[in-house]
């Protein structure tokens, strides 16, 4: 423990003393989380429809098919009972649930309203919005009334999780897993590559430290400054862009940390493998910034990929703390929901810090 605090005094110092690498780790976090936060806009076309139908007659039928073969709806499940619907929402199996009531082919034929009710998963804000608008057409068409004035039919609609609709309830949440990704990559992607460049590589392996406490101890000031940026930007999305935050905030920064792990180790693997700031700092921007932005599943549904984008997905860490965060936020489900996305970061912290004592050589070639 006294040479693993010494290694982490150690860079303290030499962090400390960068100027640019803190300007990194504090200003650069917090900006992008406000320029990604008011911009990002995006537009997602799948849509898992699961169906509790209580009338069970040739009319709530027709419906349910109007929904499938109008090509934007996909049939995901079947329920018997309203208590299963909440359940099909927080596993994201559904993202509409449609619910006819009985009686519903009786008020339909009599002239009276008939209503429908649409559950859907506004944890998403788009697709939510997106199947709203879906869901009153087609219920207005299925009613045989043009669909800017529903007739017969009488749709009810309750968003779960983000009631507004709110773009930024969603968008914010995701931020904070990819900028983190990004930026803890690149800060320790020039740790080792340092020591080599500055001629201090000969000192550190003159010292009686073993290569993991080197790679802990050089990971410990990061991993502070992490989770210092964490708690910034978990504040700026509760204060500034108004997200509610429904869920533990210990369990956050738990897996935070482990997230953080892995990236860090991700970033000193690089940094140990090429020896050269420039070119780790490029690695580092190439090996985070396209995967964690483009297949975390914050701009794109994972779900409308194609098959073999979907798999490459599962080897993105970002995919996991996407999910983890708004399901903290907006949903305020912890280990009993997300559990299979906690794994995945705790494989990914090992692995991260596994290839970095692997990649890091004491010797002096």
């Amino acid at each position: 423990m006294t040479r693993l605090l010494a290694i982490a005094r150690k860079e303290a110092i030499q962090l400390r003393r960068d100027r640019r690498s803190l300007a990194m780790a504090f200003l650069v976090p917090a900006l992008l989380t406000l320029l990604f936060g008011y911009v990002i806009n995006f537009d997602v076309r799948d849509i898992s429809l699961a169906v509790l139908d209580q009338d069970r007659t040739a009319a709530s039928r027709r419906l349910v098919e109007a929904f499938t073969a109008s090509g934007y709806f996909t049939l995901a499940a079947s329920i018997d009972r309203p208590a299963e619907a909440g359940p099909l929402l927080e596993r994201r199996r559904a993202k509409l649930v449609l619910v006819i009531p009985p009686g519903f082919a009786r008020d339909l034929a009599s002239g009276r309203p008939a209503e429908v009710q649409a559950l859907l998963d506004g944890a998403d804000a788009n697709t939510a919005s997106i199947a709203l608008n879906y869901a009153n057409a087609i219920a207005a068409s299925a009613a045989g009334a043009p669909p800017s004035g529903p007739a017969g039919v009488e749709p009810r609609i309750r968003v779960w999780y983000n009631e507004e609709l709110r773009s930024q309830n969603m968008v914010v949440p995701g931020l904070i897993a990819v900028i983190m990704m990004i930026i803890a990559a690149m800060l320790t992607a020039l740790t080792i590559a340092r020591e080599w460049e500055r001629g201090t590589m000969e000192q550190l392996a003159a010292t009686p430290v073993r290569r993991a406490e080197v790679i802990i101890g050089k990971l410990i000031p990061y991993l502070a400054i992490g989770l210092a940026d964490v708690a910034v930007a978990v504040l700026m999305g509760v204060l500034v862009f108004g997200v509610p935050l429904r869920g533990s905030v210990v369990y956050l920064f738990a897996q935070a940390t482990l997230f953080l792990t892995g990236s860090l180790g991700l970033g000193i693997f690089i940094s140990a493998a090429v020896k050269s700031q420039l070119l780790a700092t490029q690695i580092a921007m190439l090996a985070t910034y396209l995967p964690s932005l483009l297949l975390s599943g914050l701009l794109f549904d994972i779900n409308g990929m194609p098959p073999a984008l979907k798999a490459v997905t599962y080897l993105v860490p970002a995919r996991y703390f996407v999910s983890v965060l708004r399901g903290i936020f907006l949903k305020g489900v912890g280990p009993e929901v997300l559990w299979a996305q906690s794994i995945g970061m705790v494989a990914f912290a090992v692995l991260g810090l596994s290839l970095a004592v692997h990649a890091f050589r004491k010797e002096i070639a």
